[in-house]
Order: C-alpha cells, then sequence, then structure tokens
C-alpha cells in the first residue's frame, strides 16, 4: 500500500503531543514526529502575519488519510488547520510495510 507523510501544524508542542499521541493511539498513524519552534508567514483574515507553531508529522497510509485529517481537525484548536499529505514515492521497504503493519488495526476516535 502507498504510504503518505502528514504534515500538520500546531500551536505548541503539547498540542501535536495531544493529537499525535491521539493519532497513534487510534492506529490512523503508525508514528509521530513533533519539531518544534516553526515560524510561519502568511495571509490571514486580509493581511500578512508571524507567528510560532509546532510542526507534526505523522506517517499513515493513503487510504487513511482521509479519517485521520478529520480526527485531527476534531482535535484541533485551529479554525482551519493545516493538515496535508504527501505521498511517498519510495524508501526501506521494511519501513513501508511497518506503517501497513502499525495502522491495521485503525480505530475512530470515538472507539
Amino acid at each position: 500500500m502507498a504510504a503518505c507523510l502528514v504534515y500538520v501544524t500546531t500551536s505548541d508542542v503539547e498540542e501535536a503531543r495531544t493529537i499525535g499521541r491521539a493519532m497513534v493511539k487510534a492506529r490512523l498513524a503508525a508514528c509521530a514526529n513533533i519539531i518544534p519552534a516553526i515560524h510561519p508567514i502568511f495571509w490571514w483574515e486580509g493581511e500578512v502575519q508571524e507567528g510560532e507553531e509546532t510542526l507534526l508529522l505523522l506517517k499513515a497510509p493513503e487510504h487513511l488519510v482521509q479519517a485521520l485529517t478529520e480526527a485531527v481537525s476534531k482535535l484541533h484548536s485551529y479554525d482551519c488547520p493545516c493538515v496535508v499529505s504527501i505521498p511517498l514515492t519510495g524508501g526501506n521497504p521494511a519501513f513501508l510495510d511497518w506503517i501497513d503493519a502499525e495502522t491495521a488495526g485503525a480505530l475512530s476516535l470515538g472507539n
């Protein structure tokens, strides 16, 4: 199966940890990496804004990206959270198989 890297920006490390842990626990993602202190520059409400965020990277199979996106959006503090998937077109076959194996029992967060 095809795997994806899901890029999520969060308000801080704690929010990234909460969302990442929930996605892994629900098996919607095989793992989560948290990268603190990114500095976005973006348009919001008609003007250029700057801030500080934390980056959350999730590894998931492509067929779970929609469910993962919905679950992240429910837990996220932003009105319009950045949740985008990037297809992985290659890499260590054993790692890609591990992503599939660890997400085989995916649950919804309501279960």
